[in-house]
């Protein structure tokens, strides 16, 4: 994986902390625990699958529903 795309992915991590910290009221550890173990996070991290182009709001909507279902659609 090369340095931008390395930088966009930690750049999104950042932002989707801070959302699930305002969305669940989590602590900043738990909601890097969370995210973490996702399988969006892993989805995120694989270059072959693009996501790391998308906006932290459309990847949020990703590990928000795997939150709440179990399920990442």
């Amino acid at each position: 994986m090369n340095n931008d795309i390395q930088f966009q992915i930690e750049g999104l991590a950042s932002e989707l902390v801070a959302l699930l910290m305002k969305r669940y009221g989590w602590s900043m550890k738990r909601a890097l625990d969370e995210l973490f173990s996702s399988e969006t996070y892993k989805r995120l991290c694989d270059p072959d699958c693009g996501l790391y182009y998308e906006s932290a709001v459309y990847v949020f909507s990703y590990l928000q529903n795997e939150i709440e279902t179990g399920e990442v659609k």
